[in-house]
């Protein structure tokens, strides 16, 4: 078996194990750090796939800006396990089903695929060496994908929005500030003039 072939099936075994335990980790910090596990070997599984630019963005997009600020969500609003582990217990229906119709799909394609023989997928053909996937994904997602692209930007944007207002909810015994009663201050409230006399120094 060829060197890459053992590599892909190791990191799809790695990203197989940190994507479940994303999901059944109670701890909502380790659920984080195994979704950056996750995005690692997603980069690295790309990279064996050639789209070099996919898995760059990848890590410096979703690992270093957007995990991040999953990190400090959950830091700050200091979730109680309690309510999470009830509520795993609750949904783990739905999450079966659900689980079991992704499998079905994926079995549902294998037995196709070798129904129908190998030669109906055919693998992509090699491209010249000065060939830029980054060219082509750019071409692609601002011509032939350009509306996806901005709903899934617009969604993006939401999210972060929700993100941001969820860490600024007050809690007792935190001081807070209120930007529009500071800049709505005036001098006289917080400045007050005192006239005094001037004062000779002896000597």
């Amino acid at each position: 078996m060829p060197i890459v072939e053992i590599l892909f099936y190791a990191f799809s075994v790695v990203l197989i194990a940190a994507a479940t335990a994303v999901i059944t980790t109670r701890n909502p910090v380790h659920s984080a750090l195994f979704l950056v596990l996750a995005f690692f070997t997603s980069a690295a599984l790309w990279m064996l796939l050639e789209a070099e630019f996919l898995a760059i963005v990848l890590v410096v997009v979703y690992v270093g800006a957007v995990m991040v600020l999953f990190l400090f969500v959950v830091m700050m609003l200091d979730i109680n396990l309690a309510p999470l582990q009830e509520g795993f217990t609750r949904y783990l229906p739905a999450g079966i089903i659900v689980a079991l119709a992704m499998a079905a799909e994926f079995l549902l394609v294998l037995w196709a695929k070798d129904r129908v023989g190998l030669d109906a997928f055919p693998a992509p053909e090699r491209h010249a060496a000065d060939y830029s996937n980054t060219a082509e994904l750019g071409e692609r997602m601002y011509t032939q994908f350009l509306l996806p692209f901005e709903v899934a930007g617009v969604i993006l944007l939401v999210a972060i929005i929700a993100a941001a207002t969820l860490t600024l909810r007050r809690r007792p015994g935190v001081k807070t500030q209120s930007p529009s009663r500071q800049v709505a201050v005036r001098r006289e409230d917080r400045v007050r003039l005192v006239s005094m006399k001037a004062e000779k120094r002896d000597g």
